[in-house]
């Protein structure tokens, strides 16, 4: 009977975790990885030991060159880190298990590289726009342009200093003061 009720045990922890490695490695386009690699990612999610590239083979029934290029793409993406274990001489590897950490760097880099990018841009066109509006031999239609141009960037430079603050106050943890990690339990 203690058996049974140990199999089953055992069963539904396969269950839960494979329901949710699904859902990660369905997901994991947000972060530009495939869905192989991001089933890779979320296995190692319920590990809690690191794995080396044979363990996490073994696991997931793929090739020890496909697994070392989904480790590595994993680790661009700072997903899975390398870690030292004193006397082992293989490489091995942890998933991050802390989300906010992850979503923070991640998309903090992104939102901070489109923000620099277009402000440069806005800039370089504010400059040219600017230009036209001075020339005296200019149409006046395209001077009209020219402004309405001009007006759209101001709003699109607003957009950008936004998401420079939104950067911020995720890298910052701020954003946590207004959207606390922990759900607000209602009465």
């Amino acid at each position: 009977m203690k058996e049974n009720k140990q199999q089953k045990a055992e069963e539904l922890l396969e269950e839960a975790e494979s329901a949710v490695i699904d859902s990660i490695a369905e997901t994991m386009d947000l972060y530009g990885v495939t869905p192989s690699i991001g089933r890779l990612y979320a296995t190692m999610y319920f590990k809690h030991d690191p794995l080396t590239l044979d363990d996490m083979k073994d696991d997931l029934g793929m090739s020890k060159p496909s697994m070392s290029t989904a480790v590595r793409k994993l680790q661009e993406i700072n997903i899975v880190k390398k870690v030292w274990k004193k006397g082992s001489r293989k490489d091995l590897f942890i998933a991050e298990k802390n989300f906010f950490q992850y979503f923070s760097h991640f998309f903090g880099d992104k939102w901070e590289r489109e923000a620099k990018i277009n402000l440069a841009a806005i800039d370089h066109a504010e400059d040219m726009l600017n230009e036209i509006l001075n020339d005296e031999t200019v149409d006046e239609d395209l001077k009209v342009k020219a402004e309405k141009d001009l007006q759209q960037l101001e709003d699109y430079r607003k957009y950008c200093h936004w998401l420079e603050r939104l950067v911020h106050s995720v890298e910052s943890g701020e954003i946590f003061e207004f959207l606390p990690i922990e759900e607000e339990k209602k009465e």
